[in-house]
């Protein structure tokens, strides 16, 4: 199963002599996901730019989903055996970035 660990930016409060650790900390996790095998993929969400709503007939409007206003921070996807393991891996990021985490299972599509 994949897994969505992710936090939302203002869960990241951390001093900002601090970053600086906080962020080789969380990419010794990654780079341990990865060298486990268990790495997919992940990033942050660009705060810079606003969100887009794309219709069906391809209009675009400069807005999100209300729901989503807060859809901000970081987030990986792992590719991992159980619900069990995700929450190792969970806690291991909450550690290295300071923050919890927020942990969702994806739900499994055969064609993707």
């Amino acid at each position: 199963m994949k897994y969505l660990i992710s936090f939302p930016a203002p869960a990241f409060n951390v001093p900002a002599g601090e970053v600086p650790a906080v962020s080789e900390a969380s990419h010794e996790v990654i780079r341990e996901a990865k060298a486990a095998g268990v790495y997919v993929f992940g990033g942050g969400f660009n705060a810079d730019l606003a969100p887009q709503m794309v219709a069906a007939d391809g209009s675009v409007r400069n807005e999100g989903y209300p729901q989503t206003r807060e859809l901000t921070g970081g987030f990986c996807v792992l590719e991992l055996p159980s619900r069990e393991s995700a929450v190792v891996w969970a806690a291991k990021l909450a550690r290295a970035c300071r923050c919890s985490q927020e942990l969702r299972e994806f739900h499994f599509d055969p064609e993707s």
